[in-house]
């Protein structure tokens, strides 16, 4: 059994997008709806929060300092924490149905952001890459991905060969071969598909073990999934083998990471976020960002490179 700790007493309301900064050696997350950047010290347990004009559905440090952010309208660039924000992209999807969801920073330094549709009744969330790294240019936009309601679990395998991306209400993640150079994905294939939730399951039962949310990769190319309703991390070999379940303290994990300076600190975000007060009584770290220690570590995060 992991032992679990607090990182930060105070919940989020819905906790995402987590990366471990080496060079600051702070965790950095974002809190949606909140609308709120955030970052903490491990060693002195200082946090401090930026707010944001919309929605930060995912955040990537850049190469030449700051973050790159994608609010709910669009890719933003901002140099210092807390700094003025710069628009380096705007989307023609329409915000009051649609926001950018989950995205991190690729191998190559292209930063991936993914949308998700609020009303969840239609296919309409994309996945698109946006590269920076010529600066005469204008950005590079593509999309890479579609035919999902919530994009989530984007990650990379150790040798950059291989994208993860998961459709949360579909109960599916997805691989494909990848070409860091080219930019191009191939071989489109289910890498797992998760049971469904059974007609009229209430949080707590048993018979559900949850949707895959965002995810990570390990040191030895296992890929880390958070079970949102589902109370646990699932670890996948990179042929798709179930390795482990690992049970948390809060029913709905948002997100894993790892960091420390050995990469051996697994970081887990999580929601609070329209959970019942039972619930929430019962699972009082729902919400907070948690941790654990590890015995293989995870990779380093990616830089955005402008």
């Amino acid at each position: 059994m992991n032992s679990w700790t607090a990182v930060v007493a105070a919940p989020d309301q819905l906790g995402e997008s987590p990366f471990w900064h080496p060079q600051e050696r702070m965790l950095y997350w974002v809190d949606i709806p909140a609308r709120q950047i955030r970052r903490v010290d491990p060693g002195t347990g200082e946090v401090q929060s930026w707010a944001v004009p919309m929605e930060p559905g995912c955040i990537a440090p850049m190469r030449g300092g700051g973050l790159a952010i994608a609010l709910r309208d669009g890719i933003y660039c901002a140099r210092s924490w807390g700094g003025p924000l710069r628009l380096v992209a705007r989307f023609s999807h329409d915000i009051a149905t649609t926001r950018f969801n989950d995205g991190k920073a690729d191998p190559a330094g292209r930063f991936w952001a993914g949308t998700m549709y609020e009303p969840r009744d239609a296919r309409k969330a994309e996945l698109y890459s946006i590269d920076l790294r010529d600066s005469s240019a204008k950005p590079l936009i593509e999309l890479k991905a579609h035919n999902a309601v919530i994009a989530n679990g984007l990650a990379w395998s150790p040798d950059a060969s291989t994208v993860y991306w998961a459709d949360t209400p579909h109960h599916l993640i997805y691989a494909w071969d990848w070409d860091a150079h080219s930019n191009v994905m191939s071989k489109h294939r289910v890498f797992h598909e998760f049971p469904a939730k059974p007609a009229g399951w209430k949080p707590g039962e048993l018979g559900y073990g949850g949707r895959p949310d965002g995810a990570t990769v390990d040191a030895q190319g296992n890929y880390w999934a958070a079970m949102f309703e589902g109370q646990r991390l699932v670890k996948f070999s990179p042929a798709g083998q179930l390795l482990e379940e690992v049970a948390l303290p809060v029913r709905c994990p948002t997100m894993p990471c790892f960091g420390g300076d050995d990469l051996k600190t697994l970081y887990v975000t999580s929601a609070s976020y329209n959970r019942s007060e039972a619930e929430l009584k019962e699972l009082p770290l729902s919400g907070c960002v948690i941790a654990t220690r590890v015995g293989v570590p995870g990779l380093p995060v990616n830089f955005v490179s402008d």
